[in-house]
């Protein structure tokens, strides 16, 4: 139902364009941003460079107006870019009767632009003395701002937000952005982030590639995938869970350092670390095992941590997280035993099923070995490790697409950088043993045949290209999103993610 603010704001738009004014503009030329006019006035300003009336330099700015106040032959309004928010002064003698006689017909939430030149209030404050101004897109819809304060005695700006509704932001992530600039500053963080990542790459002889996202076979990770139906091929396709398999057949073809940034998607739960759609960098590294690539991820995180936040300690919920290296290491079962005081290395599946059960993993009855050990860490260690630990040496049961560890063939070359008690990154001294592999898809797929509809399938092909000569690869896997909730701060996986997955609004 269309509110009466709405009718209001159709009614004023019928008027414009009464009055000969387009409301929905096609280009403004822009000279500056809030943030560098008001700079540029500040150090003027400082150096004394500013002319007899106090007013700075020339500038033509565009925006969204945040506020607006009229006092008769002046007006006052705030306009906000993707800098900052600058105060713009009208005045009806600079510019003329009917152009001033239009702010009545302008609201909170329009885009326009404003030339003019800078100055300083009686208030103090940088302004834009507004000497033109143009419609460029009428609000028609009212955008949930706060209610600003300011504190009498800091002076400081306090906004009560409109918009506190976590859901509603989210499914509206366009009026999010709008009306919050800190949620703005995180996916700005985010691209940082990403570049970041490149850039080491880079540094380092990678190369970045791309592979299919659409599969004939799904492989690389334990999960359950997405389905379609190419109907020109007549023939199903899934949604990649993982890069991996693909990305180590370029290793087989000489390419030696490979990386993709890229969507992977798993068709399993949503909670607060977890959403179907998510981002993975993926890489791989030839003549290179785990412990070389714990070395560089070690390297990496501090890197990507200065690049986005000009140090290498982030704050997660209180505490203070040191992401410089080294980080510690810990074998996971060690782990599960001085941690979550389970002694796993001999239990059986029964008795492994009475230990899970008793620590509330779901449907414990009916997961296999590999599942309840890996449910056990989840429940009893995982929420435990604040600080970068590397957890080494899974069970072979957990690794299908890992060496065997040297030494202890139980076990193998992998592991999983846990920070804040979330997974960051997952990587193996890679299998490239043909035969071996062959026969662990095999036993993924009895699972699979079992019920288990996160196991793996044969991959014929890449067995194929296994047995052309895979040299020794170290592989790694990083959570783009929980990096950037990490080096940001954010609790949620939804607050790094601009459009999460939701579940159909109601009545939409």
């Amino acid at each position: 139902m269309t509110s009466q603010v709405e009718r209001d704001r159709r009614r004023t738009l019928e008027e414009l364009r009464a009055r000969g004014i387009e409301p929905f503009g096609y280009r403004y030329e822009v000279t500056h941003h809030a943030a560098q006019a008001r700079a540029e006035f500040e150090e003027a300003d400082g150096a004394g460079r500013l002319g007899e009336e106090g007013q700075g330099e020339n500038v033509r700015l565009a925006g969204r107006l945040t506020s607006l106040r009229s006092h008769g032959k002046a007006s006052f309004a705030d306009l906000a870019d993707r800098s900052g928010r600058i105060q713009l002064f009208f005045r009806r003698n600079v510019l003329g009767d009917d152009p001033y006689d239009l702010l009545g017909l302008l609201h909170v939430g329009d885009w326009v632009g404003v030339a003019g030149r800078t100055m300083r209030t009686r208030a103090g404050e940088v302004s834009v003395l507004v000497e033109s101004f143009e419609l460029l897109s009428k609000s028609l819809r009212p955008l949930p701002y706060g209610k600003e304060e300011t504190d009498e005695a800091t002076g400081e700006r306090v906004v009560h937000s409109g918009f506190a509704d976590v859901q509603q932001r989210y499914r509206q992530r366009y009026a999010d952005l709008a009306v919050h600039p800190e949620v703005r500053a995180v996916f700005v963080a985010r691209a940082r982030v990403v570049r970041s990542l490149r850039d080491f790459l880079d540094a380092r002889g990678y190369i970045e590639v791309e592979t299919p996202i659409l599969q004939p076979l799904y492989g690389g990770a334990l999960a359950r995938p997405f389905m379609t139906h190419h109907n020109t091929l007549d023939m199903p396709l899934y949604l990649r869970v993982a890069d991996e398999l693909y990305l180590k057949r370029l290793i087989v073809g000489g390419m030696e350092r490979v990386y993709e940034v890229g969507k992977d998607f798993r068709n399993e739960g949503i909670d607060r670390t977890h959403n179907p759609e998510f981002t993975m960098l993926e890489f791989y590294q030839a003549f290179a095992d785990y412990n070389d690539m714990m070395t560089l991820v070690e390297e990496m995180l501090a890197y990507a941590a200065q690049e986005t936040t000009g140090g290498t300690a982030v704050e997660v919920e209180g505490v203070r997280i040191e992401l410089a290296p080294p980080y510690r290491r810990m074998s996971f079962l060690a782990a599960l035993t001085e941690i979550g005081g389970v002694e796993a290395g001999e239990m059986d599946e029964a008795a492994l099923r009475k230990v899970a059960a008793k620590a509330g993993v779901e449907d414990a009855g009916t997961m296999r070995r590999g599942k309840l050990l890996d449910a056990l860490f989840g429940a009893l260690v995982e929420p435990e490790l604040d600080h970068p630990v590397f957890i080494v040496d899974y069970p072979r049961e957990l690794s299908p697409l890992a060496k065997p560890r040297r030494g202890e063939p139980r076990l193998t070359e992998r592991f999983e950088l846990i920070i804040a008690g979330r997974e960051i990154a997952n990587a193996f001294s890679e299998l490239n043993d043909p035969d071996d592999q062959r026969e662990r898809f095999e036993a993924q797929a009895e699972l699979r045949a079992g019920g288990d509809l996160e196991a793996s399938v044969v991959d014929e092909d890449y067995l194929r290209s296994m047995e052309y000569g895979m040299p020794p690869t170290g592989g790694v896997g990083i959570g783009v999103d929980r990096l950037v909730m990490l080096l940001t701060g954010q609790p949620s996986i939804r607050d790094v993610i601009l459009f999460p997955t939701m579940r159909p609004e109601e009545g939409a």
